[in-house]
C-alpha cells in the first residue's frame, strides 16, 4: 500500500457540502455498495485524509521559533466568522459508512472496517476536544430538515466515554499484522494511549475532575503494547534516533503509522528547505530548551558552574545524543555527505539550527523532501506509559527502566532513578521560568524528568503544544525567547574546525569570505547589549489569558445558526448577543 494510500481518487466521496448532509458523489445508492472488502477498503481509504500532512511548521510553542509568531504564542488570536477546524464533514462520511457496512456479507471484514472508521471517529472527535472541550456527539448521519443539525455542545465527559467505547472496538477487531502505512491493532493502542493521557492530566491539572479514571485507560492501553506489539526501539547505527527521522522509509521497527511520501507520485513535502533555507522562517531551537538535555552520565546540564555563558562548543560536549541528533553541532555531518558542517546562521534564528528529519542535499529545492513522516510510534506510548502511571502515584523503578530508560539507554544517557529523582527535583524544571511550577506532590522530581524525556525525544513531532494546554503552562509563552550565547563582536568557529563560521561586526561589514555569515552588531538583539544570547522577538510583547486561551474560540457563524444553542467558550468575545 505504500505511496498509493494518500492519493486514491474519492471515488464514492462527495465535494464541499456543507456539514452533515451530503450524499456519495458517484450516485451508486447505499444499498448497492459496501458488499465487499474491496468495496470497504476504497470508501475508507479517505478517512486517512484525516491524518495531519505534517506537524513540523506547526511546532512552535515554547521549544521553538521562527520569524514570524503564532497566534496562539503571541496571543492574538481572534473570534473567527468560519473555521475550517470546526467541520463535521468527514464525521459525516464516517457515520454514513457505519450506517451501511452491515451489507458487507463477511462478518469479520465488516468487524475490522467497523473497527477502522471507529479509530477514525475517535480520532476526529480528539482533534476537536482538544481545541474546543465541549462538542456536539453525533454518531449517525443527520437528515438536511433534522432539528439535530442545531444541536448544542455535549460535555466533554460524555464525548470522551463514546470515544472510549469507539477505540476499544477498534483494539478489538482491527488486524494484529504490522503495517506502517494502515491502522491496525497497535495504531488504535497507541491512539488510546495518547486520547486519554492528555484527556486525564488535562483534567487533573484543570481541575475537571474524573482524572484518575482517564489516566488508567491511558495505563492499560500502554501497558498491553509494551507487552505485546511487535515493535520496539530503532537503535541500529551511531545516530539511530537522527537516522528514524531522515530515512526516506518509515522504519517499521519502531514507527506504528506513517504517512506516506513519493516524489514519482507527486507526493512530498518541504522538511529539508524548511530547516536549511534562508527564506523559511529560520526556525531554531530556543536555548531554555537545549538546557533541558542533559550531560552524558545523567547530570543536569543546568547544575554547571556558568552554564548560560559557555560557548556553543562547549555547551554541545558531552550531551544527551538526542541532542546532536536534533540540532547542528560540532562534528556533525549531513546526511550523504563526509564533511562536517557548521550551523548556518542566516538559516535560523536562535543559532541552533534544527537538523532532524533532514535528509540529502537532493531534497533541498522546494516541495521535494519525500521521507515518510511518522505519525505514532513506540517511544511516544513508551512516555505516556510513564507520565500517565507517575500521575496516579503507582510509578515504579521497574516501569521507569522498560520505558524511559530505554529512550535514554539510546541516547547514551545514564539511566533514571526513580527515588533520586525524587529526593531532589531539578530546580531548572521547578522553576515557572523555565520549567513547570504547576507539579507538586511526593513525584514531582519523576514526573518533570519525564517531562524533559518528551521534550527532547517528541521534538518537533506536533506534541508540544497540545503539552502545554494539558499540563496549564500557557505561562511559558510569555517569557523571554532566548537562542545561543555570543561574548560579543568578533569571529566565530561554531563546528571547531579551525575556520571562521560566524562573525558579528561593529561598523562596516568587513570583507566578505565564502562560506562565513555575517551579522552586524545593531542588527543582532543580545541580552545584555554588546553581548549575552540572541533575543527572538524581544519587541512582542505576548500575553496568554489563563481563563480564556486553553480552549480555541467557536466561530460566530455556527453560534448564529444554532441561535445561541451552540455557546462560546468561556471569556471569548464574539460581538453576538447570545
Amino acid at each position: 500500500m505504500k505511496k498509493i494510500l494518500y492519493i486514491l481518487p474519492l471515488l464514492l466521496l462527495c465535494g464541499c457540502e456543507d456539514l452533515l448532509v451530503r450524499d456519495p458523489q458517484d450516485r451508486l445508492t447505499p444499498e448497492s455498495f459496501f458488499k465487499s472488502e474491496t468495496e470497504c477498503e476504497l470508501y475508507t481509504n479517505d478517512f486517512y485524509t484525516l491524518l495531519p500532512a505534517t506537524s513540523i511548521y506547526n511546532e512552535t510553542a515554547d521549544v521553538i521559533v521562527k520569524n514570524t509568531l503564532s497566534d496562539e504564542v503571541s496571543g492574538l488570536r481572534t473570534v473567527p466568522s468560519t473555521s475550517g477546524s470546526w467541520n463535521w464533514d468527514k464525521l459525516r462520511d464516517i457515520n454514513f459508512f457505519l450506517e451501511h457496512s452491515e451489507q458487507c456479507e463477511n462478518i469479520n471484514v465488516r468487524n475490522e472496517y467497523d473497527g477502522l472508521a471507529k479509530f477514525f471517529r475517535a480520532y476526529f472527535y480528539f482533534e476537536k476536544v482538544k481545541r474546543y472541550g465541549d462538542v456536539p456527539w453525533v454518531d449517525h448521519t443527520i437528515a438536511a430538515d433534522s432539528e439535530e443539525l442545531y444541536k448544542g455542545r455535549d460535555d466533554r465527559k460524555v464525548v470522551m466515554a463514546h470515544m472510549l467505547e469507539d477505540i476499544d472496538f477498534a483494539i478489538k477487531y482491527l488486524p494484529s499484522d504490522k503495517s506502517v502505512y494502515r491502522v491496525n491493532r497497535w495504531t488504535a493502542l497507541a491512539l488510546k494511549a495518547r486520547i486519554f493521557l492528555f484527556e486525564g492530566t488535562f483534567r487533573k491539572y484543570h481541575g475537571l475532575g474524573d482524572w484518575e479514571e482517564c489516566l488508567n485507560e491511558a495505563v492499560k492501553a500502554a501497558e498491553e503494547f509494551i507487552a505485546n506489539a511487535p515493535y520496539s526501539l530503532y537503535t541500529a547505527g551511531k545516530t539511530p534516533y537522527r537516522d528514524l527521522f531522515s530515512s526516506v522509509n518509515a522504519n517499521s521497527q519502531e514507527i506504528i503509522l506513517a504517512r506516506a511520501y513519493n516524489a514519482g507520485l507527486g507526493l512530498t513535502h518541504d522538511v529539508n528547505n524548511y530547516f536549511t533555507a534562508t527564506s523559511m522562517g529560520k526556525s531554531g531551537m530556543l536555548k531554555d530548551v537545549v538546557n533541558m538535555y542533559l550531560m552524558k552520565d545523567g547530570s543536569r546540564f543546568t547544575d554547571r558552574e556558568g552554564y548560560n555563558e559557555l560557548s556553543f562548543v562547549e555547551e554541545a560536549k558531552n550531551r544527551d545524543g538526542r541532542l546532536s541528533q536534533t540540532i547542528c553541532t560540532p562534528g556533525y555531518v549531513r546526511v550523504g555527505e563526509t564533511a562536517t558542517t557548521a550551523p548556518d546562521m542566516a538559516a535560523t534564528m536562535t543559532g541552533y539550527q534544527i537538523i532532524k528529519y533532514v535528509g540529502e542535499s537532493k531534497y533541498d529545492a522546494y516541495g521535494s523532501s519525500e521521507t515518510d513522516l511518522p505519525v505514532f510510534r513506540t517511544a511516544e506510548v513508551y512516555l505516556a506509559y510513564a507520565e500517565a502511571k507517575a500521575e496516579l502515584g503507582t510509578l515504579t523503578q521497574s516501569d521507569l527502566d522498560k520505558t524511559v530508560n530505554l529512550l535514554r539507554s539510546r541516547a547514551g544517557v545514564a539511566s533514571l532513578n526513580m527515588a533520586a529523582a525524587n529526593a531532589d527535583p531539578d530546580p531548572y524544571l521547578t522553576s515557572a521560568e523555565t520549567g513547570y511550577a504547576n507539579v507538586q506532590g511526593s513525584n514531582q522530581g519523576v514526573i518533570l524528568e519525564i517531562r524533559r524525556e518528551r521534550t527532547v525525544e517528541l521534538m518537533s513531532e506536533g506534541h508540544r503544544y497540545w503539552d502545554i494546554m494539558r499540563w496549564k503552562e500557557g505561562k511559558r509563552f510569555e517569557r523571554r525567547f532566548i537562542g545561543m550565547y555570543f561574548e560579543g563582536a568578533g569571529d566565530y568557529d561554531l563546528d571547531a574546525d579551525g575556520k571562521v563560521d560566524f562573525c558579528i561586526y561593529n561598523g562596516d561589514a568587513p570583507e566578505a569570505v565564502s562560506g562565513v555569515v555575517y551579522s552586524s552588531m545593531k542588527d543582532l538583539a543580545l541580552t545584555e547589549g554588546t553581548h549575552g544570547n540572541i533575543v527572538c522577538h524581544g519587541t512582542i510583547e505576548r500575553t496568554w489569558q489563563e481563563g480564556r486561551d486553553y480552549l480555541y474560540p467557536i466561530p460566530t457563524d455556527d453560534i448564529v445558526l444554532t441561535g445561541g444553542v451552540v455557546k462560546q467558550n468561556p471569556e471569548w468575545k464574539d460581538g453576538t448577543d447570545f
